[in-house]
Protein backbone atom coordinates (compact mmCIF):
# COMPACT_ATOMS: atom_id res chain seq x y z
CA UNK A 1 0.00 0.00 0.00
CA UNK A 2 1.73 3.06 -0.77
CA UNK A 3 1.43 6.22 1.41
CA UNK A 4 0.02 9.83 -0.52
CA UNK A 5 0.04 12.89 1.09
CA UNK A 6 -2.50 15.29 0.32
CA UNK A 7 -1.52 18.28 -1.82
CA UNK A 8 -2.50 22.30 -1.21
CA UNK A 9 -3.91 20.89 -4.85
CA UNK A 10 -5.84 18.43 -3.02
CA UNK A 11 -7.32 20.73 -0.42
CA UNK A 12 -8.12 23.59 -3.22
CA UNK A 13 -10.19 20.74 -5.69
CA UNK A 14 -11.80 18.79 -2.75
CA UNK A 15 -13.22 22.53 -0.80
CA UNK A 16 -13.86 24.21 -4.72
CA UNK A 17 -11.35 27.05 -4.15
CA UNK A 18 -8.02 27.97 -5.72
CA UNK A 19 -4.87 26.48 -4.82
CA UNK A 20 -3.60 30.26 -3.76
CA UNK A 21 -6.43 30.69 -1.16
CA UNK A 22 -6.21 27.60 0.11
CA UNK A 23 -2.25 28.38 0.57
CA UNK A 24 -2.98 31.69 2.54
CA UNK A 25 -5.97 30.12 4.31
CA UNK A 26 -2.93 27.68 5.73
CA UNK A 27 -0.47 30.73 6.22
CA UNK A 28 -3.56 32.58 7.72
CA UNK A 29 -2.87 35.34 5.78
CA UNK A 30 -5.38 38.36 6.68
CA UNK A 31 -6.71 38.11 2.48
CA UNK A 32 -8.63 34.99 3.57
CA UNK A 33 -12.11 35.14 6.03
CA UNK A 34 -12.17 33.21 8.80
CA UNK A 35 -14.98 31.25 7.64
CA UNK A 36 -12.88 30.20 4.97
CA UNK A 37 -9.56 29.48 7.48
CA UNK A 38 -11.57 27.77 9.46
CA UNK A 39 -12.84 25.14 6.44
CA UNK A 40 -9.39 24.58 4.78
CA UNK A 41 -7.54 24.11 7.83
CA UNK A 42 -10.05 21.66 9.21
CA UNK A 43 -9.94 19.70 6.03
CA UNK A 44 -6.40 20.09 6.31
CA UNK A 45 -6.05 18.52 10.02
CA UNK A 46 -8.63 15.57 9.30
CA UNK A 47 -6.73 14.80 6.08
CA UNK A 48 -3.51 14.71 8.02
CA UNK A 49 -1.94 17.70 5.26
CA UNK A 50 2.00 18.18 6.29
CA UNK A 51 3.42 21.31 4.31
CA UNK A 52 6.20 20.11 2.34
CA UNK A 53 9.58 21.05 3.68
CA UNK A 54 11.51 21.01 0.05
CA UNK A 55 8.86 23.41 -1.17
CA UNK A 56 9.14 25.68 1.94
CA UNK A 57 12.68 26.03 2.11
CA UNK A 58 12.74 27.04 -1.81
CA UNK A 59 10.70 29.73 -0.87
CA UNK A 60 12.85 31.13 1.88
CA UNK A 61 16.22 30.03 0.53
CA UNK A 62 16.94 27.44 3.55
CA UNK A 63 16.69 23.73 3.94
CA UNK A 64 17.06 23.87 7.98
CA UNK A 65 19.59 20.98 7.05
CA UNK A 66 23.20 19.75 7.68
CA UNK A 67 25.35 17.39 5.84
CA UNK A 68 27.38 14.85 8.08
CA UNK A 69 30.09 13.09 6.53
CA UNK A 70 31.75 10.66 8.62
CA UNK A 71 34.35 8.21 8.14
CA UNK A 72 32.23 5.41 9.68
CA UNK A 73 29.32 5.34 12.40
CA UNK A 74 30.57 2.03 13.26
CA UNK A 75 33.01 3.81 16.08
CA UNK A 76 32.22 5.18 19.10
CA UNK A 77 34.22 8.57 18.47
CA UNK A 78 32.24 9.50 15.29
CA UNK A 79 28.95 8.07 16.92
CA UNK A 80 29.57 10.24 19.95
CA UNK A 81 29.97 13.29 17.86
CA UNK A 82 27.28 13.03 15.93
CA UNK A 83 25.17 12.05 19.26
CA UNK A 84 27.09 16.29 20.17
CA UNK A 85 26.02 17.37 16.27
CA UNK A 86 22.59 16.39 16.82
CA UNK A 87 21.89 18.00 20.23
CA UNK A 88 22.59 21.16 18.77
CA UNK A 89 21.20 21.19 15.27
CA UNK A 90 17.62 19.53 16.43
CA UNK A 91 17.64 22.25 19.25
CA UNK A 92 18.09 24.67 16.52
CA UNK A 93 15.41 23.39 14.07
CA UNK A 94 17.83 21.32 12.08
CA UNK A 95 17.96 18.12 10.36
CA UNK A 96 21.00 16.31 10.28
CA UNK A 97 21.44 13.79 6.90
CA UNK A 98 24.62 11.50 8.28
CA UNK A 99 26.68 9.50 5.38
CA UNK A 100 29.65 7.81 5.85
CA UNK A 101 32.32 7.18 3.95
CA UNK A 102 34.22 4.01 4.85
CA UNK A 103 37.34 5.43 4.61
CA UNK A 104 36.88 6.10 0.45
CA UNK A 105 37.68 8.70 -1.41
CA UNK A 106 35.41 8.12 -4.26
CA UNK A 107 32.71 7.32 -1.88
CA UNK A 108 33.04 10.97 0.34
CA UNK A 109 33.00 12.35 -3.82
CA UNK A 110 29.36 10.54 -4.34
CA UNK A 111 28.00 11.58 -0.47
CA UNK A 112 29.22 15.12 -0.81
CA UNK A 113 27.60 14.81 -4.00
CA UNK A 114 24.16 13.74 -3.12
CA UNK A 115 24.37 16.08 0.18
CA UNK A 116 24.66 19.43 -1.97
CA UNK A 117 21.81 18.15 -4.14
CA UNK A 118 19.48 17.90 -0.90
CA UNK A 119 20.24 21.76 -0.65
CA UNK A 120 21.66 21.97 2.89
CA UNK A 121 22.62 24.48 4.36
CA UNK A 122 26.40 23.67 5.24
CA UNK A 123 28.18 20.07 5.96
CA UNK A 124 30.21 19.12 8.99
CA UNK A 125 33.20 16.96 7.44
CA UNK A 126 35.72 14.04 8.75
CA UNK A 127 37.96 13.31 6.18
CA UNK A 128 38.70 9.69 4.63
CA UNK A 129 42.02 8.22 5.11
CA UNK A 130 41.78 8.31 0.94
CA UNK A 131 41.38 11.80 0.96
CA UNK A 132 44.35 13.94 -0.39
CA UNK A 133 42.86 16.26 -2.52
CA UNK A 134 39.90 18.33 -1.37
CA UNK A 135 39.65 20.56 -4.43
CA UNK A 136 35.68 19.64 -4.09
CA UNK A 137 35.66 21.10 -0.74
CA UNK A 138 37.35 23.86 -1.51
CA UNK A 139 35.08 24.62 -5.04
CA UNK A 140 32.09 23.81 -2.48
CA UNK A 141 33.20 26.98 -0.03
CA UNK A 142 33.83 29.44 -2.78
CA UNK A 143 30.18 28.65 -4.38
CA UNK A 144 29.21 29.54 -0.88
CA UNK A 145 28.60 26.68 1.29
CA UNK A 146 29.51 26.68 4.95
CA UNK A 147 32.20 23.76 5.59
CA UNK A 148 33.20 23.06 9.12
CA UNK A 149 36.11 20.08 9.69
CA UNK A 150 36.39 18.11 12.89
CA UNK A 151 39.13 15.57 14.02
CA UNK A 152 40.62 14.90 10.58
CA UNK A 153 40.99 18.44 9.09
CA UNK A 154 42.56 19.38 6.15
CA UNK A 155 45.26 22.43 6.34
CA UNK A 156 44.57 23.91 3.02
CA UNK A 157 41.09 24.76 2.91
CA UNK A 158 40.19 28.30 5.59
CA UNK A 159 37.55 27.71 7.59
CA UNK A 160 36.21 26.92 11.38
CA UNK A 161 37.93 23.67 12.43
CA UNK A 162 37.51 21.74 15.63
CA UNK A 163 40.05 19.04 17.20
CA UNK A 164 41.34 16.88 20.40
CA UNK A 165 44.38 17.82 21.36
CA UNK A 166 45.56 14.79 19.54
CA UNK A 167 49.90 16.35 20.40
CA UNK A 168 49.05 16.05 24.23
CA UNK A 169 47.24 12.51 23.59
CA UNK A 170 49.78 10.95 22.21
CA UNK A 171 52.93 12.87 24.60
CA UNK A 172 50.63 11.79 27.36
CA UNK A 173 50.36 7.76 26.15
CA UNK A 174 54.05 7.63 25.80
CA UNK A 175 55.66 9.12 28.39
CA UNK A 176 53.02 6.91 30.54
CA UNK A 177 54.83 3.88 29.05
CA UNK A 178 57.86 4.96 29.49
CA UNK A 179 57.54 5.85 33.45
CA UNK A 180 55.73 2.59 33.50
CA UNK A 181 59.24 1.08 33.09
CA UNK A 182 58.39 -0.10 29.40
CA UNK A 183 61.68 0.63 26.92
CA UNK A 184 60.87 0.00 23.52
CA UNK A 185 57.92 1.59 22.51
CA UNK A 186 56.15 0.95 18.84
CA UNK A 187 53.42 3.25 17.80
CA UNK A 188 50.66 1.58 14.92
CA UNK A 189 48.98 4.52 13.69
CA UNK A 190 46.87 5.71 10.68
CA UNK A 191 47.91 7.12 6.83
CA UNK A 192 51.07 9.80 7.52
CA UNK A 193 49.17 12.52 5.66
CA UNK A 194 46.27 12.57 7.77
CA UNK A 195 46.04 15.69 10.43
CA UNK A 196 45.11 13.14 13.41
CA UNK A 197 48.42 11.27 12.81
CA UNK A 198 51.13 13.71 11.92
CA UNK A 199 49.34 15.20 15.67
CA UNK A 200 49.89 11.85 17.56
CA UNK A 201 52.58 10.78 15.75
CA UNK A 202 54.69 14.01 17.18
CA UNK A 203 53.74 13.63 20.66
CA UNK A 204 54.93 10.39 20.55
CA UNK A 205 58.18 11.28 18.83
CA UNK A 206 58.49 14.29 21.75
CA UNK A 207 57.79 12.11 24.51
CA UNK A 208 60.62 9.01 23.53
CA UNK A 209 62.54 12.04 23.10
CA UNK A 210 62.27 14.05 26.49
CA UNK A 211 63.26 10.73 28.18
CA UNK A 212 66.53 10.49 26.55
CA UNK A 213 65.16 7.48 23.54
CA UNK A 214 65.74 7.29 20.34
CA UNK A 215 63.22 7.38 17.39
CA UNK A 216 63.75 4.36 15.69
CA UNK A 217 61.47 4.41 12.58
CA UNK A 218 61.61 0.73 12.68
CA UNK A 219 58.74 1.11 15.53
CA UNK A 220 56.31 3.39 13.86
CA UNK A 221 53.80 1.55 11.81
CA UNK A 222 51.16 2.89 9.30
CA UNK A 223 47.88 1.36 8.49
CA UNK A 224 47.00 3.13 5.36
CA UNK A 225 42.98 2.82 6.21
CA UNK A 226 42.90 3.87 9.87
CA UNK A 227 42.90 -0.17 10.73
CA UNK A 228 39.18 -0.87 8.48
CA UNK A 229 40.79 -3.90 7.74
CA UNK A 230 41.95 -6.23 10.48
CA UNK A 231 44.76 -7.62 7.89
CA UNK A 232 46.35 -4.34 7.63
CA UNK A 233 46.96 -4.11 11.26
CA UNK A 234 47.60 -7.66 11.78
CA UNK A 235 50.69 -6.77 9.36
CA UNK A 236 51.82 -4.28 11.55
CA UNK A 237 51.71 -6.24 14.18
CA UNK A 238 53.85 -8.49 12.74
CA UNK A 239 56.06 -6.82 11.64
CA UNK A 240 57.03 -5.38 14.90
CA UNK A 241 57.20 -8.90 16.08
CA UNK A 242 59.40 -9.63 13.45
CA UNK A 243 61.93 -7.14 14.78
CA UNK A 244 65.04 -8.02 16.35
CA UNK A 245 64.16 -6.70 19.57
CA UNK A 246 60.49 -6.72 19.53
CA UNK A 247 58.54 -3.92 21.20
CA UNK A 248 57.73 -4.59 24.80
CA UNK A 249 54.47 -1.86 24.42
CA UNK A 250 52.18 -0.13 21.96
CA UNK A 251 51.14 3.04 21.29
CA UNK A 252 47.71 2.51 19.08
CA UNK A 253 46.50 5.39 17.40
CA UNK A 254 42.60 5.05 17.03
CA UNK A 255 40.00 3.27 18.83
CA UNK A 256 40.17 0.26 15.72
CA UNK A 257 43.14 -0.19 15.57
CA UNK A 258 43.48 -0.41 19.36
CA UNK A 259 41.11 -2.79 20.05
CA UNK A 260 42.32 -5.45 16.94
CA UNK A 261 46.11 -4.64 18.36
CA UNK A 262 44.19 -6.15 22.04
CA UNK A 263 42.49 -9.22 20.04
CA UNK A 264 45.71 -9.57 18.19
CA UNK A 265 47.58 -10.05 21.20
CA UNK A 266 45.59 -12.73 22.90
CA UNK A 267 45.69 -14.74 19.68
CA UNK A 268 49.03 -14.82 19.71
CA UNK A 269 49.05 -15.68 24.04
CA UNK A 270 51.08 -12.39 24.26
CA UNK A 271 50.46 -11.48 27.69
CA UNK A 272 49.19 -7.74 28.41
CA UNK A 273 50.85 -5.77 30.48
CA UNK A 274 53.39 -8.44 31.65
CA UNK A 275 54.85 -9.14 28.06
CA UNK A 276 53.18 -6.12 26.21
CA UNK A 277 52.22 -2.74 27.83
CA UNK A 278 49.18 -1.26 25.78
CA UNK A 279 47.71 2.18 25.37
CA UNK A 280 45.28 3.24 23.00
CA UNK A 281 43.57 6.07 21.68
CA UNK A 282 39.90 4.88 22.16
CA UNK A 283 36.42 6.51 23.56
CA UNK A 284 34.72 2.70 23.72
CA UNK A 285 32.46 2.96 26.98
CA UNK A 286 34.06 -0.59 27.36
CA UNK A 287 37.02 -0.19 28.48
CA UNK A 288 37.07 -1.26 31.61
CA UNK A 289 35.54 -4.41 30.99
CA UNK A 290 37.84 -5.36 28.45
CA UNK A 291 40.58 -7.88 29.57
CA UNK A 292 42.85 -6.38 30.76
CA UNK A 293 41.10 -2.83 31.28
CA UNK A 294 42.14 -0.62 28.57
CA UNK A 295 44.25 2.38 29.08
CA UNK A 296 43.28 4.80 26.97
CA UNK A 297 43.85 8.53 25.57
CA UNK A 298 39.54 10.17 25.69
CA UNK A 299 38.79 12.37 23.24
CA UNK A 300 35.61 14.98 24.34
CA UNK A 301 33.22 13.44 21.15
CA UNK A 302 30.71 15.15 22.18
CA UNK A 303 31.54 18.22 22.79
CA UNK A 304 33.39 18.25 19.80
CA UNK A 305 30.31 17.76 17.98
CA UNK A 306 28.63 20.49 19.29
CA UNK A 307 31.02 23.11 19.30
CA UNK A 308 31.39 21.96 15.39
CA UNK A 309 27.46 22.38 14.83
CA UNK A 310 27.88 25.65 16.41
CA UNK A 311 30.61 27.06 14.78
CA UNK A 312 28.50 25.71 11.37
CA UNK A 313 25.59 27.26 12.43
CA UNK A 314 27.24 30.56 13.33
CA UNK A 315 28.27 31.21 9.43
CA UNK A 316 24.79 29.74 8.02
CA UNK A 317 23.53 32.61 10.09
CA UNK A 318 25.55 35.44 9.61
CA UNK A 319 23.86 37.85 7.60
CA UNK A 320 27.48 38.67 6.18
CA UNK A 321 30.20 37.16 4.57
CA UNK A 322 32.83 35.12 7.68
CA UNK A 323 36.36 35.75 6.29
CA UNK A 324 38.20 34.73 10.47
CA UNK A 325 37.90 31.45 10.93
CA UNK A 326 39.61 29.23 13.93
CA UNK A 327 41.03 26.20 15.05
CA UNK A 328 39.13 24.74 18.72
CA UNK A 329 41.52 22.56 19.93
CA UNK A 330 39.56 20.26 22.98
CA UNK A 331 41.40 18.60 25.69
CA UNK A 332 42.02 15.04 26.02
CA UNK A 333 42.33 12.75 29.02
CA UNK A 334 44.43 9.48 29.55
CA UNK A 335 42.43 7.08 31.70
CA UNK A 336 45.24 4.79 33.52
CA UNK A 337 44.00 1.24 33.91
CA UNK A 338 45.58 -2.27 33.88
CA UNK A 339 46.82 -2.56 30.42
CA UNK A 340 49.80 -0.53 30.91
CA UNK A 341 50.74 -0.70 34.23
CA UNK A 342 53.34 -3.62 35.35
CA UNK A 343 52.35 -5.39 38.96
Amino acid sequence: MNFNAITISDIAKALNLSASTVSKALSDSYEISAKTKKLVVDYARENNYRPNPIAQSLKKGKSKSIGIVVPTIDNQFFSQVINGIESVAYEEGYNVIITQTHESYDVELLNINALTHRSIDGMLLSLSTETFNVDHLQKLQNQGLPIVFFDRVSDTINTHKVIADNFKGGYEATMHLIESGFKYIAHITSPAHTSITRERLAGYKKALTDKGFNVDDNYIKYCSHGGKSIAETKEAMDELLALPVRPDAIFAASDRITTTVLSLLHKSKIKIPAEMGLVGFNNTNLAELLNPALTAVHQPAFEIGKKATEMLLSIIKSRYPVTEFETVVMPTELFIRKSSVRD
